[in-house]
């Protein structure tokens, strides 16, 4: 190990977090404000390169060809270029999420520092494309994404993934050493998401929400369905709030099978989105059965903790690694609207089955708070500087 002022502990651990990353992403958030909890200095070094995730999915179907979109990119990256001429020393490189496509700048700035360079994947873009259908309509496309995130993965000196599961996809699918990695969960931006004890539920129906994308990996339909299967009980109702590329598809289905019993909210603000999960009863969580949604615990469940709020969820081992039926969440079968239903109809039934659940839930939500999260990854990227 080397001897120097950071080692000693003269100094705070200097990070440059770099990348086109979603700013504003749970994932980055929580880094960056974690990070910065702990005394380390995070310089930003950033360019934006997506608008939406509508231009992202767009992009991914072949319409990166386009002459302008190579424009836009070419302008991000020089941007990154210029921004980084100007950064102050740093110990280490940290690519934020999406940055498999960042690393190849990315790993020759950090040469020329002389500094390791991290990469929070979170997330295969590849298997995100594969599970939206994306290299289905561009195969070319699917294929050069394959090539660029395999190529990208074996550049980082340190990889970090939020469950073990989704380390072994890797290490399989691009012939990675699991010695490269570590891990690092998701984590829960207790800024935004924390106990609303003034905000209840209403008295005259038993609330259930959903909020996110709508996609595959949430099991939408299998929840529609299990709504079906409750339509005679006036009591219970279901808010959805969200968009993307299966909203019209649900909303469809939900027509089609009468729904009387499910309200489609649209999107909703971020800073209003806490005050709709604590005046739910329960909140649903995901019920695909795609890899992506059986390789992670999606953030809409810890959320959904941290707000004292019960989830019901579907079920996977890498829940049960870190939670238990019963004790942190309800868990059912996936694609099951039975057993959906029947979970939720013993959650009505029980006041004290939810207060336990938000109970424990509360206490073992802290592990994943913004702090929590923090001290963790900066022992991770201390290590890895004093290797």
């Amino acid at each position: 190990m080397r001897h120097n002022d950071l080692e000693d502990g003269e100094r705070p651990l200097r990070i440059c977090f770099f990348g086109t990353y979603r700013a504003n992403y749970v994932r980055n958030q929580v880094i960056i404000h974690g990070l910065r909890s702990q005394g380390a200095v995070v310089y930003e070094c950033h360019a934006q390169l997506w608008h939406s995730v509508a231009d992202r999915v767009a992009q991914a179907s072949g319409g990166w060809r386009n002459p302008k979109f190579l424009l836009r990119v070419l302008r991000a990256y020089l941007q990154l270029l210029r921004t980084h001429t100007q950064m102050p020393a740093y110990d280490i490189m940290l690519v934020g999420y999406p940055g498999q496509f960042d690393v190849f700048l990315g790993r020759l700035l950090s040469w020329w520092r002389r500094k390791p360079m991290a990469l929070d994947i979170l997330m295969s873009l590849h298997l995100i494309a594969e599970e939206r259908g994306l290299t289905k309509k561009s195969p070319f496309t699917g294929k050069l994404i394959f090539l660029l995130e395999k190529i990208g993965l074996k550049l980082p000196d340190l990889l970090i993934a939020d469950t073990p599961e989704y380390q072994e996809y890797y290490c399989q699918k691009y012939n990675l050493s699991p010695k490269k990695f570590k891990l690092v969960p998701l984590g829960v931006d207790d800024r935004i998401y924390f106990p609303r004890p003034d905000l209840h539920p209403p008295t005259d129906h038993f609330r259930v929400l959903y909020y996110g994308t709508f996609i595959p990996l949430h099991g939408i339909e299998t929840m529609l369905r299990a709504a079906a299967l409750l339509q005679d009980d006036p009591t219970i109702q279901f808010d959805f709030y969200g968009d993307g590329q299966e909203r019209k598809k649900v909303e469809q289905l939900a027509k089609d099978i009468q729904l009387k019993n499910v309200h489609f909210r649209g999107w909703i603000d971020k800073e209003d989105l806490p005050g709709e999960i604590a005046k739910s009863h329960i909140c649903l969580g995901v019920f695909g059965t795609t890899k992506q949604s059986l390789c992670t615990i999606q953030n809409k469940i810890w959320e959904g903790m941290m707000m004292q709020r019960p989830v019901i969820t579907g079920d996977a081992d890498t829940i049960r690694q870190e939670l238990a039926h019963g004790q942190h969440v309800y868990l059912v079968d996936r694609e099951n609207p039975q057993k959906l239903a029947a979970g939720i109809l013993q959650l009505q039934a029980s006041s004290d089955l939810r207060q336990k659940l938000v109970d424990n839930a509360y206490i073992r939500v802290q592990q994943n708070r913004i702090v929590a999260l923090g001290a963790r990854l900066q022992k991770i990227l201390f290590d890895r500087v004093n290797q």
